[in-house]
């Protein structure tokens, strides 16, 4: 069970520990010419490193914040500082998971890795020394254009101000099928489709929620997937996803990381 969890003081502890530690850059794609090896840094760091730590009782399992084993280790998960910015963090399976594209994603016992990146959120509020609204905050998968790594990896950190903003306007639209915005998404005016999941946690898994929307002869792989909190009209607690799609075309990597605020102004209004 995850200790953040139960002791969010823990989770301040270990964020300020490894708050200046950066391992890999793990958001921007690289260029053609990357080796393939490289892409696998991910995967390596989690494997080789941090799940022997933790296996040696090692705590924080260092460079990672947390290795959950869960009751199968194939289903478990770690936690990673990421080097963007102060306030982010990766969460990544145990299990060797290339990205967004993989059918492990969408078979019948897969674990829910977005309700687990849900869960991280503490480390960014450790890392910020403060408690957010559940629309503070965001997690982004890339698509495989959009991503530098090939194992998967969910980005955990703040969303900008005025895509928080845009959402709560948007929200109305909005139901529990995909549909496309009816405006584009700033900083740069990306289109999106989008969903609203009601409850205070997460009762669905965003991965098979969006392989089962998509139209014949489309496919996971094009597709960034994005999550954060949200509150209805009525107050009631959910959960907005969204899908942007690659398009070579107009040079679209399906790349959502503009979504996220790495300074965090967010929770400046919070402290005000």
């Amino acid at each position: 069970m995850m200790l953040a969890r139960i002791f969010p003081a823990v989770a301040f502890a270990v964020a300020a520990s490894i708050g200046a530690c950066s391992i890999l850059h793990a958001a921007e794609p690289q260029t053609d010419d990357a080796h393939n090896e490289s892409r696998s840094k991910l995967w390596h760091l989690v494997h080789d490193i941090c799940v022997p730590a933790a296996a040696k009782a090692t705590y924080p399992p260092s460079p990672c914040a947390e290795v959950d084993a869960a009751e199968r280790a194939a289903q478990g998960y770690a936690v990673l500082k990421d080097r963007s910015g102060r306030f982010q963090y990766l969460v990544m399976p145990l299990a060797r998971i290339t990205g967004i594209e993989s059918p492990a994603l969408l078979a019948a016992d897969a674990p829910n890795y977005f309700a687990d990146a849900w869960n991280a959120r503490f480390y960014v509020e450790a890392a910020r020394h403060l408690a957010l609204p559940r629309d503070a905050l965001v997690v982004i998968v890339n698509s495989t254009q959009g991503r530098s790594q090939d194992h998967l990896h969910l980005h955990v950190g703040c969303i900008r101000p005025e895509v928080r903003d845009a959402l709560r306007r948007l929200l109305p639209t909005l139901d529990e099928q995909w549909r496309t915005l009816p405006q584009p998404l700033p900083p740069d005016g990306q289109k999106y489709r989008a969903r609203w999941a009601a409850g205070e946690s997460l009762s669905i898994n965003p991965f098979k929620s969006l392989a089962s929307a998509l139209s014949a002869g489309d496919r996971m792989a094009l597709h960034s997937l994005v999550m954060t909190g949200a509150r209805s009209a009525d107050g009631q607690p959910g959960f907005i996803l969204l899908s942007a799609r690659a398009d070579a075309v107009k040079g679209d990597r399906g790349n959502s990381d503009e979504l996220q605020d790495l300074d965090c102004a967010v929770a400046d209004e919070v402290a005000h």
